[in-house]
């Protein structure tokens, strides 16, 4: 197998698509502890410069608009934006929030599929995460990234990265290339780049070489970031949430939505069935396709392909055994309980305390 080039992107939780996504999970968050399993949340959120703009549908949604103003600002807070063009203490918050469709409420009450669409779970064997290495590397650059800034007010909280792994035989040999840029005072840029090659070198180690390529803060100054540089919107970094482009993507986001929405909860048991078959079966890698019809329960299709192989075998295994249904794959990981905002940033998988990355699914057939 001739040796090849892959490349994926991070970005970190300042980046604007990713505060409107973390603001989105906050408000499913506190949705779903306000209210109980007859609740339905789907925000959306938009930021710019000092202003947050919120539309979505709601069910059951016992939050009221001060609640959701003060959610709101207390993840902006905690993201870290104290500055002019975006304050958490000087948002102008519009809600726009309003009641879902009463025809969706017909299909959804009884937990058939919240819509339509098709979703991918992608799972193989580069690292004990059980993630392609280009989008693996750089979320942890990012995570690497953070450390330092809360040791440091160099750093702003914007901030993206991009490793181009080079594999031979189907396996990784080293990184060609590594892309960062981050956000930092005014005339630290020098500095900022030295933090960021310091932070991809513990990341990546010897994987690095002398013929590795460095693009630290490319275009010199980044001191406006975030929604004051460039605004963000929920559900706009779908690949970064996912594998990196390294399997196809259904286009459904995750954030906002809660787990009755297929889009999120069928990605999550894609991963998880993905991710069991690697660990279980002794294959190099595993794609997995759910598709679901607006109010059925039961997918329309389940497709697993593995090491370049469509295997009915497993498909047929996993229908007899996995309930596939809205309910029965947020009754599996307890998606009313858990904290979705916690997914809103370095992606949705790859980390062994969301219980979709379990390996425990073929335990089921011992």
């Amino acid at each position: 197998m001739n040796n090849y080039i892959f490349t994926s992107e991070s970005v970190s939780d300042g980046h604007p698509d990713k505060v409107a996504d973390q603001i989105s999970d906050a408000l499913v968050d506190a949705g779903l502890k306000a209210g109980d399993e007859t609740t339905r949340v789907a925000i959306e959120t938009l930021v710019t410069t000092n202003h947050v703009t919120l539309a979505g549908e709601v069910k059951n949604f016992n939050v009221s608009r001060e609640e959701v103003k003060e959610i709101v600002k207390a993840k902006v807070r905690e993201i870290g934006y104290e500055q002019e063009g975006f304050h958490w203490d000087n948002l102008k918050i519009y809600n726009e929030i309003h009641s879902q469709s009463a025809d969706i409420a017909l299909g959804t009450d009884d937990f058939g599929a919240g819509d339509q669409g098709l979703m991918f779970g992608y799972a193989c064997n580069d690292n004990a995460a059980y993630l392609p290495a280009p989008i693996y590397y750089s979320h942890e650059i990012l995570k690497e990234l953070k450390e330092f800034r809360k040791r440091s007010d160099v750093l702003g909280p914007d901030a993206k990265s991009q490793v181009s792994v080079e594999y031979e035989g189907g396996k990784v040999k080293r990184i060609d290339q590594v892309v960062i840029s981050t956000q930092h005072t005014e005339g630290q840029v020098e500095l900022a780049r030295d933090i960021s090659r310091l932070a991809a070198k513990t990341v990546l180690g010897d994987l690095i070489d002398d013929k590795t390529i460095w693009h630290l803060n490319p275009t010199g100054n980044f001191v406006i970031g975030g929604p004051d540089g460039d605004a963000g919107v929920t559900g706009r970094k779908i690949i970064v949430d996912t594998y990196g482009g390294y399997c196809p993507h259904g286009g459904g986001a995750f954030s906002g939505k809660d787990c009755t929405k297929v889009d999120r909860s069928g990605a999550y048991m894609a991963r998880y069935i993905a991710k069991n078959i690697v660990h279980s079966f002794g294959v190099s890698n595993c794609t997995v396709q759910l598709s679901y019809a607006i109010g059925v329960k039961e997918p329309t299709s389940l497709y697993i392909y593995a090491d370049g192989q469509v295997r009915e075998d497993l498909v047929k295994l996993v229908l007899d055994t996995v309930d596939l249904t809205p309910k029965g794959i947020i009754d599996r990981f307890d998606l009313f309980s858990i904290n979705l905002k916690e997914t809103a940033r370095w992606g949705h998988f790859g980390y062994t305390y969301w219980p979709w990355e379990s390996l425990d699914l073929f335990n089921l057939f011992d």
